[in-house]
């Protein structure tokens, strides 16, 4: 395989192991699949271009809007880049849903086990912890998108003296968000959340 770099051919070998995984992605897409499968795409790839690669691949998703099965043994990575996950054991689904609820709500022992350390504000969002609004309460000037992951956006909003407006995709003021319930989420029980 050649890969043409600055008017020079530079032969598959010469790349380095995450060059190579990058060109196989890219040839991936030139076919323009219906359905994208990715198995272990950034595994070879060192922290900071695995980061990088996985910020790539969500614009990607975003302009290309595909269907993608994204198979992976790094569970955060999974976190990061899945609306829906599926966990499983000996070759059997024992979960298929979506982050926040294979982390609150495991279905199996396996599952319940596989989660138990996965910091909670790493999969819920700030929908989940807003409360309605209250037109006498003064809001701080700053706003945070419902769908927002807490790990996120939790230091901006510690930061806030004031409750903070929760906004929808069209900009609309959904709710509040109280520092208290932030705090809870990142210092308190894994109990229920209000």
């Amino acid at each position: 395989m050649l890969v043409l770099k600055e008017e020079k051919i530079i032969f598959q070998e010469q790349l380095s192991g995450g060059q190579q995984q990058r060109v196989g992605i890219a040839r991936s897409l030139a076919v323009e699949p219906d359905i994208w499968f990715l198995d272990e795409p950034f595994s070879a790839l060192d922290p900071l271009i695995r980061k990088e690669m996985q910020d790539e691949f969500l614009r990607l998703q975003g302009v290309l809007n595909k269907t993608i099965l994204f198979v992976t043994h790094d569970f955060d990575e999974a976190l990061r880049l899945a609306d829906r996950i599926a966990i499983m054991k000996e070759g059997i689904i024992e979960q298929l849903d979506t982050p926040a609820n294979i982390v609150l709500n495991p279905a199996t022992e396996y599952v319940r086990k596989f989660t138990k350390e996965v910091p909670r504000e790493k999969v819920l969002k700030i929908e989940s912890v807003m409360d309605p609004i209250d037109s006498s309460e003064e809001l701080s000037d700053l706003q945070v998108s419902k769908d927002a992951i807490i790990e996120t956006v939790a230091e901006v909003v510690l930061n806030q003296q004031k409750p903070v407006a929760v906004i929808d995709s069209n900009n609309k003021v959904v709710g509040v968000v109280h520092r208290s319930h932030v705090i809870k989420v990142l210092f308190g029980s894994r109990g229920p959340l209000k």
